[in-house]
């Protein structure tokens, strides 16, 4: 009987909202008691309800209606009988077991928790059960334990192998950065002492090269020495006889006259003055030799050791290879400028033809910045001007660093700098004289590959073919280099010497071919024609400043224009 009054006492303690003894109770106005929480709940998740739905403040248990919400106060008493019912079931339950912690208590019931719920992937008590796990797959701690201490297991062993993996990799790191430590000091030692050596036997190379120099020069100003002291005493011996001479002719007395006449010594003959010969191109041969080979390794195969070369990037369209079917020269739009051609366009510099030089079948357009190969002569006159298909250009360049481009329509053109001095007539056997003398240098574009030629001497460049080059002179590093210009700038050739005498600009070109200037900056095309001084056969200076004064120039000049 004490029994079922304790569980009808019991079932008065629950609250009908969580189903669970009252925690907090509080009373509302219509008599019904809640869980101060749970009725908090009940009417917020009301106040929240989409449109439509009932709204405001009803005891869930009678359904009465309150115009505002009431004020929630605990029951103080309600509260006394629930604890002493939680303590009557705590006492309860430690007859027939130990004392419960509070880790073995459901959170929500407080009940010991009992069974674990593979659904919800929780222990839980005999209320959730009821209430919140029917139809779950509930199985004993035991069971659920050993299936989770094999998985457990299997992950220990998985990340055990994985940390010995691990510390394997970073042992095997460890060793390679030692490795490349050691190496890499043994690489720099050795690169930096065979550079020091280079450098000790470049620094003895120039010693001996200016001494080289300088005994040729003390030769010759000696020879030159003597034969001034030669002429210098002959001339005191011409003096003395010139002063008698002229003593003689003036005495009036014919007898002394004649008495003193063969007592003048007769002007022996002069004594021949030793040849003087001081050849700087036979001096510097030898060494210019040596040092187009230490500069070839020094800024060409060196550098490009440490730092590849880039991969060739496709032609685009218009700024491709040479076709032999595509003759005709399109407008190109401007080139895209990379790194290296910004560099280089600093020292870009506008050239212009040299109209008195141009070979007779070569048109030149009017500004002397385009030049075509006809079929029929189009200069009459007088004047040095190259038999072979060739033009130099009126700029010359000395000390720095000078570039220029150019734009071909087919292959068969030569483009090259020379010295003052290249020949005006056609050489034996060939139809150029650009890069047959050791004052001249060139690159040939033909139809599959580049010939680079100096001194008579051809190397063949098998690189594509491209219809925009440009031409990089560094006077003071003995350093001309040939570049294609596509999306990137490609090197086609460097030659590397020792230039003792500025540079002219020439081109050679076969029938049907098209060479044009390519200038920069209209407000820079200010240019001189002529340059007083350039050459001993020029005439005087011509100055334009513009390009409309250059069209002038040029328009006046002998000869078709176009």
């Amino acid at each position: 009987m004490a029994s079922l009054v304790s569980q009808k006492l019991e079932e008065k303690l629950v609250c009908s909202i969580c189903l669970d003894l009252f925690r907090v109770p509080v009373t509302l106005p219509c008599g019904h008691n809640f869980c101060k929480r749970c009725i908090s709940d009940h009417w917020h998740k009301r106040e929240r309800a989409p449109a439509g739905a009932e709204k405001g403040y009803t005891c869930p248990e009678c359904r009465r209606d309150f115009e505002q919400c009431p004020e929630l106060e605990k029951n103080v008493t309600l509260y006394s009988v629930v604890e002493l019912a939680r303590d009557g079931d705590a006492r309860g339950a430690g007859a027939g077991r130990c004392e419960v912690a509070p880790g073995e208590l459901c959170p929500q019931h407080g009940r010991p928790l009992e069974l674990y719920c593979e659904d919800e992937r929780r222990c839980i008590c005999c209320v959730c059960i009821v209430w919140q796990c029917q139809g779950h797959r509930l199985v004993l701690f035991e069971k659920e334990r050993s299936k989770k201490q094999i998985i457990l297991k299997g992950s220990l062993e998985k990340a055990q192998e994985e940390s010995e993996r691990i510390e394997r990799a970073m042992r095997e790191l460890e060793e390679q950065t030692r490795s490349i430590k050691d190496s890499s000091e043994e690489l720099k030692s050795q690169i930096q002492s065979k550079l020091a050596h280079l450098k000790k036997a470049l620094e003895d190379f120039e010693g001996q090269s200016v001494a080289r120099i300088e005994q040729e020069q003390v030769v010759a100003l000696g020879r030159v020495e003597e034969n001034w002291s030669l002429l210098k005493d002959r001339l005191d011996v011409l003096g003395q006889h010139r002063e008698r001479a002229q003593s003689l002719l003036a005495c009036p007395d014919h007898r002394t006259f004649l008495q003193e006449f063969p007592l003048l010594p007769p002007l022996e003959s002069p004594e021949v003055l030793a040849p003087v010969e001081f050849d700087v191109a036979h001096v510097i041969k030898p060494i210019s030799d040596i040092l187009t080979g230490i500069s070839r390794l020094l800024l060409e195969d060196l550098p490009g050791s440490v730092a590849p070369k880039a991969p060739k990037a496709p032609s685009p369209a218009g700024q491709g290879p040479v076709h032999p079917q595509a003759p005709a020269v399109k407008v190109l739009n401007p080139l895209p400028e990379c790194q290296l051609r910004a560099e280089l366009l600093k020292d870009h510099r506008n050239l212009t033809f040299d109209l008195e030089t141009a070979n007779k079948y070569l048109e030149l357009s009017r500004g002397a910045r385009k030049a075509k190969h006809c079929t029929t002569p189009m200069y009459r006159g007088q004047g040095p001007r190259f038999e072979p298909w060739q033009v130099l250009c009126t700029q010359r360049y000395g000390p720095g660093h000078h570039y220029w481009e150019v734009e071909i329509s087919s292959h068969s053109v030569i483009l090259g700098v020379t010295y003052w001095g290249l020949p005006w007539e056609q050489q034996r056997g060939h139809k150029f004289n650009i890069g047959l003398d050791g004052g001249s240098w060139g690159l040939q574009v033909r139809e599959d590959c580049y010939l680079a030629w100096h001194n008579g001497q051809a190397e063949k460049i098998q690189e594509q073919l491209y219809k925009n080059l440009g031409v990089s002179l560094d006077y003071d590093k003995g350093l001309l280099s040939f570049y294609g210009l596509g999306e990137r700038m490609q090197l086609i050739h460097s030659f590397h010497d020792v230039f003792t005498k500025p540079l002219y600009p020439v081109f050679w070109l076969c029938e049907g071919r098209v060479v044009t200037l390519c200038w920069r900056d209209r407000a820079r095309a200010a240019t001189l024609i002529r340059r007083p001084g350039w050459c001993h056969s020029q005439p005087a200076a011509r100055t334009c400043h513009s390009e409309r004064d250059l069209d002038a120039e040029a328009g006046t000049a002998h000869g078709a224009i176009f």
